[in-house]
């Protein structure tokens, strides 16, 4: 809690008892400044006092004092409620990043969010920008002064995947960006980037919600206990982005928010959430990279819902991919269907969607990190379709 804060909370706490003693009188508001140490009055004191004053200046009184709790009672609210951005980095090499402990929601449990934006974003006054959402936002940038790098057990954590996996735990999609931007590949875009709720809240909340059956969901989820049907809540995180976030940055940020410069990103099970959230709000984001999607889970019922709710070709960027180990090896049956989707709804191999699989990578940070600014370049570069792929 910052300083400022604590002292709206202590003026509205010694507003209130001073209006609370106005109102019972100016005899006991004497007894107020003695407990504040501001003066000492003695009973003959206390008594001319309640003379000399009239009862329109008590009125008066009255009415400062209520017009000033008031005021500081709307202070301390707007304080306790808007969320608290922290800038992190500013080292004018990868941007800045901005980081929200706690964004309050109504629809799902509050978390950390991070706004990364390009450089040249504070000196660019007048130059607004595409926005991209990202799921899993925690994993996106290798920020030291992120709450990600600091503590024992993140350490720990780090040390594990790169034993267990060969791999770190960071994109590094600041640099990559930043990168990507300098070389004119892609233009300059803003990041948000959303954590992911902790355990087995993260797929409940990832797990595409409205073609899951009760049918289905006791077929193919059945070893899947934090995704139960009844536990699936991907609409209201939808609904979260959208309705909440979304227009949270469009007003604080200059951004670009019409829908054909709103993207969405993730992969895994976050590939699933945005395709979902292409499919359920076309009129708001206007392209999406899916990386690693996890069809497997729940068997061919989340493609074949697409078959009949999926965006029209023409205003929509949609891309694709996996690898051929791991996980990804069980993904070419899922991604096949969509890819036959994808044509049937008259969209345009190699225009307006890609799809690509990469032989011998597998499912982790690491391969996602080498890979992702071919998604960008296609998302946010297509007014630069003559130049080259980037090898990063």
């Amino acid at each position: 809690m910052s300083i400022v804060f604590k002292c709206l909370i202590k003026v509205q706490i010694i507003s209130f008892f001073s209006l609370y003693w106005g109102m019972m009188g100016v005899g006991r508001l004497v007894k107020v400044l003695r407990v504040l140490k501001i003066g000492r009055f003695s009973l003959v004191h206390n008594k001319i006092l309640q003379k000399l004053v009239s009862r329109r200046t008590i009125n008066i009184f009255y009415l400062i004092a209520i017009r000033f709790y008031a005021f500081t009672l709307l202070i301390t609210l707007v304080g306790a409620c808007s969320p608290k951005e922290k800038i992190l980095s500013d080292n004018g090499n990868n941007g800045i990043y901005h980081h929200i402990e706690s964004f309050k929601s109504e629809l799902v449990e509050n978390r950390p969010v991070d706004i990364w934006l390009p450089n040249g974003y504070e000196s660019n006054t007048k130059q607004r920008y595409s926005v991209m959402y990202l799921h899993d936002g925690q994993f996106m940038f290798d920020n030291a002064s992120s709450p990600m790098n600091k503590g024992i057990l993140m350490k720990f954590y780090a040390l594990y995947a790169k034993l267990r996996y060969g791999t770190g735990l960071f994109w590094d999609l600041d640099k990559i960006a930043t990168q990507l931007i300098e070389d004119e590949r892609i233009d300059p875009v803003i990041f948000v980037s959303v954590w992911n709720l902790p355990g087995t809240k993260r797929r409940a909340e990832y797990m595409p919600q409205k073609m899951i059956t009760k049918q289905i969901a006791t077929q193919f989820l059945h070893r899947e206990s934090d995704i139960r049907i009844d536990k699936i809540t991907s609409d209201k995180y939808l609904g979260f982005l959208v309705r909440e976030l979304k227009p949270y940055v469009d007003q604080k940020y200059r951004t670009k928010s019409d829908q054909k410069n709103t993207f969405i990103m993730g992969s895994s099970m976050g590939g699933m959430i945005s395709a979902y959230a292409i499919s359920e709000y076309p009129g708001i984001f206007g392209g999406a990279a899916c990386l690693s999607t996890h069809w497997t889970l729940g068997g061919d019922a989340v493609t074949t819902w697409y078959e009949d709710h999926w965006p029209s070709a023409g205003n929509h960027l949609l891309y694709f991919d996996r690898g051929t180990e791991s996980y990804d090896a069980n993904y070419g049956r899922g991604q096949a269907r969509m890819d036959s989707i994808m044509e049937e709804n008259g969209f345009v191999k190699d225009l307006d969607w890609k799809t690509l699989v990469f032989e011998g990578e597998s499912h982790t940070m690491t391969a996602w990190k080498n890979r992702v600014h071919i998604p960008l370049e296609f998302l946010l570069g297509q007014k630069k379709v003559n130049k080259p792929s980037l090898p990063l």
